[in-house]
């Protein structure tokens, strides 16, 4: 018999794991330092080796875990995979369920910093018929969520387990969002259109990385154009990595806590040069502090989820090369450009993939991590694309 339960969930790490922690990341064997004056080499040694040393001597886990303890988390089983989650209702009547999914290296707490804004924006200078109840679920074989056992854990099958969870949770009509690995996701709902899904938004145009058109007639389009070649020529190098051999790089996820921060934080140059100001400068970008990002990258340690997180990108890639034609989707679609975004998507862009398009802006400023980065825009914007769908 399948076990639909849905249980409550609290986060406690034991003391010697914390001190495990610290332990490996004070013996870190470093190499020396890269021959340019740029990240064209990688992660810097001055920026790894200053978040090395304040994770390992001030910054306190117990202060995050008190964060999401502060929030409802459940687990229930879906497909076999028991999958962690925060379900925050709003205290306002009739508001609109909504599912956020993270993406990688991103976590739940990515997102943290959105639920006040989106389940009481009367809080934060909003009006309370925007409000939301918020569903945030843990991508399976990401932090508390269980990994995989068997193959086929792709977009489109999270993407049928998010359906499930709505409708466990007893949502008839409900709206989702990701960005990242969650706009894969999130995408794959639209295109399958549950029963109940009123519409999407996104803020990362992925379809451009399977041929979706990529017109460069005006500036914008020409410079978001060199954007998706910079990045497919040497901003990619850990997507190819995790699409191919999630396994091998995994080895070194699971027994460095430093090659995991190096790895994590090497995602892209905007994002990159913020975390490192965070640190060596100490000028968080909103809010990526540094304690918020040793958060996320401790939580991949605690949980050892580094090489199964990877391995979705593996999923991704097998699922890409069987060559289904997914149908359009036909709901509408809400998305917002952020411009430190790896490529700021241009309006053309958006409605060659999305012909349903019902909402478009450009912001003017986050980046790849734009819930984090900056909760209070995000929350504006995701407020306005579903304020029609009411």
């Amino acid at each position: 018999m399948t076990d639909t339960a849905v249980r409550p969930f609290r986060v406690h790490v034991p003391d010697e794991e914390i001190a495990d922690l610290q332990r490996r990341v004070a013996a870190t064997r470093w190499p020396s330092a890269e021959l340019v004056a740029d990240r064209s080499q990688g992660v810097q040694l001055a920026t790894i080796q200053e978040l090395a040393r304040y994770w390992a001597t001030d910054y306190d886990w117990r202060e995050g875990e008190a964060k999401l303890n502060s929030l409802p988390q459940f687990t229930t089983e879906i497909d076999g995979v028991g999958i962690h989650f925060i379900h925050v209702k709003s205290p306002h009547e009739n508001a609109m369920p909504l599912i956020i999914t993270h993406g990688w290296p991103g976590s739940v707490i990515e997102l943290l910093e959105v639920v006040g804004p989106l389940t009481d924006p009367p809080a934060h200078g909003g009006r309370a018929e925007d409000a939301f109840d918020l569903v945030l679920p843990s991508l399976p074989g990401y932090g508390f969520s269980a990994e995989p056992t068997e193959l086929g854990w792709d977009p489109s099958h999270i993407a049928r387990a998010w359906a499930e969870l709505m409708h466990r949770l007893g949502y008839t009509r409900y709206v989702a969002q990701g960005g990242d690995v969650g706009s894969a996701v999130t995408d794959a709902m639209g295109r399958q259109a549950p029963e109940g899904l009123l519409g999407i938004h996104l803020n990362l145009l992925l379809a451009v990385l399977t041929g979706s058109p990529t017109p460069a007639e005006t500036e914008q389009e020409r410079a978001a154009l060199n954007a998706l070649i910079t990045f497919n020529t040497s901003g990619n190098g850990y997507f190819i990595e995790q699409a191919t051999r999630p396994q091998t790089i995994g080895y070194a996820l699971l027994d460095s806590p430093v090659a995991l921060a190096a790895w994590m934080i090497d995602h892209d140059t905007d994002s990159y040069q913020k975390i490192s100001r965070a640190f060596l400068d100490k000028q968080p970008a909103g809010h990526l502090t540094r304690d918020r990002i040793l958060d996320n990258i401790t939580l991949y340690w605690l949980t050892g989820t580094g090489a199964s997180a990877a391995r979705e990108y593996w999923e991704t890639g097998q699922a890409l090369a069987a060559g289904q034609t997914p149908p359009e989707v036909s709901i509408p679609v809400g998305f917002t450009t952020f411009p430190g975004e790896i490529w700021p998507a241009p309006r053309s862009w958006v409605e060659k993939v999305y012909p349903s398009l019902a909402y478009f802006h450009e912001v003017d400023r986050g980046g790849h991590f734009a819930a984090w980065e900056e909760p209070d825009v995000f929350a504006t914007e995701i407020r306005a694309a579903f304020r029609s769908l009411r």
